[in-house]
């Protein structure tokens, strides 16, 4: 057994949330540029400059990235060999969003309710999803996903005949109703099978993954491919202003399912899709 401090929890967390706020992932920045310099309509290439300006004047100023900071979306993968010391390890991530985005002087964007809307003037509480894993390690990724992209979400509850053809239907439809909503270029996040909320948990977690990286699967890896080039031949472009980058990659995930359904989610994140990602 080995044991974690919920204050190194804190700690952590807290870093992330300025890290992911005010630096492009490396990943992210690669494609940026790679997208930059194959981009060929005027407008959509100056946009895309534009936007490499921004990522480097809030580097380099500590300035956040974008104005809306977030909502903390957590992941955590945490070892059935570990014991948390000196508090909840839940607890500990909220202090480390509360602290970050106090101390990082992030905007905060949470309400205490749905309804009556009253803010908690500290982004606080987070999304925080559980995963028990082997070993005595505790993995972190935050994500803060601002609603811009956030509320092009979808979740399609297909019929099994619809097979592949119904899956590409629903990303199309869910990215051309996105349009210049979310911010594009955009990150597709897509979850394909499970029941209806283990689609949507993947779709959001497949936006965490390394941009250059493809799924193991062939045939998912094939319809990632596809998907992006359909994508990109919408001509939405970035800001919606047209082009040939309308998304910089779908990332697919997929899980068993029932014999009667086949649910596919699609979640989408702007042009900066902010991660970040520690191990303790």
């Amino acid at each position: 057994m080995r044991s974690v401090l919920a204050e190194d929890i804190t700690k952590n967390i807290k870093e992330m949330c300025i890290e992911a706020n005010h630096f492009l992932s490396e990943d992210m920045k690669c494609v940026l540029e790679e997208a930059t310099a194959r981009e060929k309509e005027a407008v959509g290439k100056k946009i895309l400059q534009q936007l490499e300006e921004n990522i480097r004047i809030a580097g380099e100023d500590m300035i956040p990235i974008c104005q809306d900071t977030g909502m903390a979306v957590v992941f955590v993968k945490i070892g059935q060999e570990v014991h948390i010391e000196n508090g909840s390890l839940e607890e500990a991530i909220h202090e480390g969003v509360r602290q970050g985005y106090i101390e990082g002087f992030l905007r905060k964007s949470v309400v205490k309710d749905p309804v009556h809307r009253e803010n908690t003037k500290d982004n606080t509480p987070a999304v925080i999803h559980y995963e028990i894993v082997d070993g005595d390690r505790v993995e972190l990724t935050l994500a803060p996903k601002g609603f811009g992209s956030e509320n092009m979400s979808r979740i399609f509850m297909l019929k099994p005949a619809d097979g592949l053809d119904g899956i590409k239907k629903a990303i199309l439809t869910a990215v051309q109703d996105a349009g210049p909503n979310a911010c594009p270029p955009m990150v597709v996040g897509v979850g394909i099978g499970g029941t209806f909320e283990k689609c949507a948990l993947m779709a959001k977690h497949a936006l965490t993954r390394n941009i250059k990286d493809s799924s193991p699967i062939p045939y998912v890896r094939e319809l990632e491919q596809e998907m992006l080039e359909a994508i990109n031949h919408l001509g939405i472009g970035p800001a919606g202003l047209g082009g040939s980058t309308t998304a910089f990659a779908v990332n697919i995930e997929t899980y068993p399912t029932h014999i009667a359904g086949l649910p596919v989610a699609v979640n989408i994140c702007c042009h900066v899709n902010r991660h970040t990602h520690r191990v303790l």
